[in-house]
């Protein structure tokens, strides 16, 4: 059936306005006496729930204002949102009780509140208290809304989430990863996982491990060279990360705020002023520089569209585990170990962990965590089994099974051998899209299935993943709580380029309460 020819055409597209054109609008409305009302949010799936929200907004005053969080801010984890700033704010203006829509310049609703000075800041009855919200933007808001001599105000109807109707109606996860989150929400709540994220603030942290400045070149592939058999590609533009130990101490620093780093730079082109530029506030750096070497460089050559390494080259010489400076490193390192919480060891086998650095961080260390990484950089030498003890090892499969020099055997048992030749508490194994197995003595395995199976940029994942759960494992947490903590983490890093930011707390609490819903 086709359209009635006599119907006229409804578009909402004059309601939606930018920001600054509309607080040039509201300034004459408000000086002709009208009253304006302002609602804020994602509306990622706009129910019944925001409809009668905004209905009854709006009876506050003479015109409803409803701003929406970009794209960019939408910080629900992967996925998020499921439907783009565009659509969302076309959804809200075709609501008649709307008169303006505008998208959002901020993360929050502080500034937008300042620009657009509405008479009433309406919010939904769920966050009355403002003790609750775990980003503390509600308070944020309220001191905003109090600064300009506006009210606050809250509309009492039935309240839906978007996240849970998303999770329900639209699934994004595997058919096991939504079973496993179903009995899990069923016996614990959110709060079990948030109370260690948030006594980690308290924990003082060393991170040692090699520093690596991860370069990358995004190119135009133009195809075979003419006169030689190689691939010829246009260079486009760089960028440039802080990666190895650097990327790791700052996921570490979004948790806590007190986090030591300990590691080498080269003598050669240090890069010293790149690498502390790129770290957290939160991370108090001491370097020491290798002779007749430079900083480590990985640059990766990267096909931007679509996102596709093509191949990298490494800038590295082995070190000298007998000059001056790696002397100073183990005595400094010595002294610092006793007066930390947790020891994160990140060791990608490019010679700075030589064999006296590994036996003074076992002996010293009050809590140790430890990775070893298999690259190409150290041909699958460096194996787990150069530490005698750890408190805790986080593996992928693949590094796990080169220590046991076995393809098929069976991945727990393995698993079981590491923890006991290395007298180790806990042992995690990242395992890709199948999600993560999880070993604690006296409690067994646990496994969580991954909860995403898209992924942009794989770089640096495991080192997040790494980071998050020792600062779980160092406060005794379940092993099924750090595996399912663990895997929300490894799918918000797959979505980052590169190191190119760091897990945010808010960001992880934010993305653990959608799953749950």
């Amino acid at each position: 059936m086709k359209p009635q020819a006599n119907r006229p055409a409804f578009s909402a597209q004059h309601k939606i306005m930018n920001l600054a054109d509309l607080a040039t609008v509201l300034h004459g409305l408000r000086n002709q006496g009208r009253k304006i009302v302002h609602c804020h949010g994602v509306f990622d799936l706009v129910h019944i729930g925001h409809i009668r929200h905004l209905e009854e907004a709006s009876r506050y005053g003479d015109l409803l204002v409803v701003t929406l969080t970009p794209d960019q801010w939408v910080n629900k984890g992967p996925h998020r949102p499921a439907f783009p700033e565009d659509l969302r704010a076309e959804m809200l203006a075709a609501l008649s009780c709307v008169d303006y829509v505008a998208i959002n310049r901020w993360p929050t609703a502080v500034e937008t509140i300042k620009l657009l000075k509405p008479h009433y800041f309406a919010k939904g009855s769920e966050y009355r208290e403002a003790k609750k919200d775990v980003t503390g933007f509600i308070s944020e808001e309220e001191e905003a809304v109090q600064s300009i001599g506006s009210q606050i105000v809250f509309t009492e109807d039935i309240v839906f989430s978007s996240s849970n109707l998303i999770n329900r109606h639209l699934p994004r996860l595997t058919k096991e990863g939504a079973e496993f989150l179903r009995e899990f929400s069923a016996r614990c709540n959110v709060d079990d996982l948030f109370r260690p994220i948030e006594t980690a603030r308290q924990l003082k942290v060393l991170v040692v491990g090699e520093t690596i400045i991860d370069e990358y070149h995004y190119c135009q592939t133009l195809g075979k060279a003419g006169k030689e058999p190689i691939l010829a590609m246009r260079f486009d533009s760089s960028e440039s990360f802080g990666g190895g130990n650097l990327a790791v101490a700052n996921h570490v620093a979004s948790f806590t705020d007190n986090v030591r780093l300990l590691s080498y730079l080269g003598s050669e082109d240090s890069q010293e002023n790149f690498a502390r530029s790129k770290l957290s506030e939160h991370v108090t750096a001491e370097f020491f520089f290798m002779p007749n070497a430079p900083t480590i460089v990985k640059r990766r050559f990267i096909e931007r569209y679509p996102f596709q390494k093509m191949f990298e080259v490494y800038f590295m010489k082995d070190y000298d585990s007998d000059c001056p400076e790696a002397v100073r490193f183990r005595q400094n390192l010595r002294e610092m170990l006793p007066q930390f919480d947790l020891t994160i060891v990140t060791d990608y086998g490019h010679g700075m962990l030589d064999a006296q650095s590994v036996d003074i961080l076992c002996e010293g260390s009050r809590c140790l965590a430890v990775n070893t990484q298999s690259n190409a950089g150290n041909h699958g030498f460096n194996t787990i089994s150069k530490y005698p003890r750890a408190d805790f090892v986080c593996l992928s499969e693949y590094e796990i099974r080169l220590e046991a020099r076995s393809r098929r055997q069976e991945l727990r048992q393995i698993v079981h051998n590491v923890a006991e030749k290395l007298n180790c508490r806990k042992v995690m194994v990242t395992q890709g899209n199948l999600g993560l197995l999880c070993y604690t003595r006296g409690e067994g395995f646990v496994r969580v299935p991954a909860f995403t199976s898209h992924f942009t940029d794989r770089i640096g994942a495991g080192d997040a993943v790494f980071a998050l759960a020792s600062l779980l494992m160092v406060q005794d947490v379940p092993g099924e709580l750090m595996a399912l903590v663990g895997n929300a983490v490894g799918a918000m890093a797959v979505e980052i380029i590169g190191n190119r930011s760091a897990i945010d707390r808010v960001g992880l609490q934010k993305f653990l309460v959608s799953l749950l819903k």
